[in-house]
């Protein structure tokens, strides 16, 4: 999850970026507002309102032109009329300063959850074959039974298939959390998981960041 943050504050946005770091996310600054509309807005950007260069309302509303990229605006202006015109000006929240790095999160999350299109149709990872539309998942032709949680886990692998889906993503989507103490729960989680699956494709785990899903081995 790549976070861009637009953040004049260089103590502050050192602090901010640390603190998303420790928590999973990639994340790059551009304390202008001509870098923050030259660099690659990545998943989700925390844009701050007073700029050296220009207003972050103007920032937001050229942003939202470009694309569909999830937007929370960072500021000190928290008059209601403030607050209405940046969600009028395409953010889809509005954090006012000070505020807790908890808070922060839980807003990303929730914007995420809403920004991010519910999978659909049928995935293929070897042997297994998982119908997001139908809540099924099938080895061989043969029906698995899944938990709620074991499900959205799978589906989170496979709609992205050989690619890396980091701890703290499974975390926050599946748990709604992320504190690490749930960490050993995801992986009893995907110990039970690669049971139910056998051989028709392998999850296999990434040290230090997370799992992925292959084929199983060929069949001779």
């Amino acid at each position: 999850m790549r976070v861009l943050l637009v953040e004049d504050d260089a103590r502050f946005a050192r602090a901010l970026t640390a603190a998303l770091r420790r928590s999973g996310y990639e994340v790059d600054h551009a304390p202008t507002a001509a870098a923050a509309l030259a660099a690659p807005p990545g998943d989700l950007v925390l844009l701050d309102v007073g700029l050296p260069d220009g207003d972050g309302m103007d920032v937001c509303r050229q942003l939202r032109a470009q694309g569909e990229v999830a937007i929370i605006m960072l500021t000190a202006r928290g008059e209601e009329r403030d607050r209405v015109a940046g969600l009028r000006g395409g953010a889809d929240d509005y954090v006012v300063k000070p505020f807790g790095f908890a808070e922060l999160q839980a807003r990303i999350e929730a914007v995420l959850r809403r920004a991010r299109p519910r999978p659909a149709g049928v995935r293929e990872v070897g042997g297994l074959r998982v119908d997001l539309d139908r809540h099924e998942a099938r080895v061989g032709g043969e029906p698995v039974t899944l938990t709620r949680k074991e499900f959205h886990l799978l589906t989170l692998l496979v709609t992205e298939p050989g690619a890396a889906v980091r701890r703290e993503r499974l975390l926050t989507e599946v748990w709604h959390t992320s504190w690490r103490g749930t960490s050993r729960t995801l992986d009893v989680h995907m110990a039970t998981l690669r049971g139910k699956i056998g051989e028709s494709a392998q999850i296999e785990t990434i040290r230090g960041v997370g799992y992925r899903i292959v084929p199983g081995p060929a069949r001779p």
